[in-house]
């Protein structure tokens, strides 16, 4: 039973291993590229988030080795995509800034990289009984370990939503102090000006 056990804590860090999460700054026209080298058939996916910066937005680009674009989006605030890796190579993510003037933007991704499909599977598939255990054992693992995954970049986006809400709070908060003290200026200056405005009223002129 302890051997077990010891068997699926292995296979679930050598799982969760692969799986990467970023926070980065992104200056105004510039543009952040990450690469991940991939065989045939890998399983691939791309979550983000963005924390900081102007309207929250941000352009997002996915390209294959041969230069193909997998996935393109304009201004988005988050998003999740996943793709099959079509060729064996280098795939390139990248996060564009360039359409802001002076603004950076802080960007939380993640990029999952699943394993290659084994090019022994169908041999293993007519082993004997106790290697379809073996295989159906791996399954259920796999299957855990993309849960705990998913559970993982859930808690992260709400990290991330979190000090988006506190950013937000605190600027409107900001906000209103600022303004509270323009009205309370403005409210002083036209005191002093309605006093000395009836001072000079009810003035009474002396003639020489």
């Amino acid at each position: 039973m302890n051997s077990v056990i010891s068997y699926l804590l292995v296979l679930l860090s050598i799982a969760t291993a692969n799986v990467n999460s970023y926070f980065i700054t992104v200056d105004a026209h510039a543009e952040e590229c990450f690469f991940d080298k991939v065989e045939t058939g890998t399983k691939m996916g791309l979550m983000f988030e963005i924390a900081e910066g102007g309207f929250l937005d941000i352009d997002v680009k996915i390209i294959g080795p041969d230069g193909k674009v997998i996935y393109q989006g304009e201004r988005e605030t988050s998003g999740k995509y996943t793709f099959a890796a079509h060729m064996g190579g280098v795939y390139t993510y990248c996060f564009s800034n360039k359409m802001s003037t002076m603004t950076p933007k802080v960007v939380m991704f993640n990029m999952d990289i699943g394993e290659a499909p084994s090019k022994d599977q169908d041999a293993a598939q007519a082993g004997a009984t106790g290697q379809d255990d073996h295989n159906k054992l791996q399954d259920m693992i796999k299957e855990l370990s993309t849960t705990l995954t998913g559970v993982k970049h859930e808690q992260e986006y709400m990290q991330v939503r979190d000090r988006i809400h506190r950013s937000i709070n605190e600027s409107t908060n900001s906000r209103v102090v600022m303004w509270s003290f323009f009205e309370a200026l403005v409210l002083v200056a036209m005191i002093m000006g309605q006093v000395h405005y009836l001072k000079r009223f009810f003035e009474v002129r002396r003639v020489v």
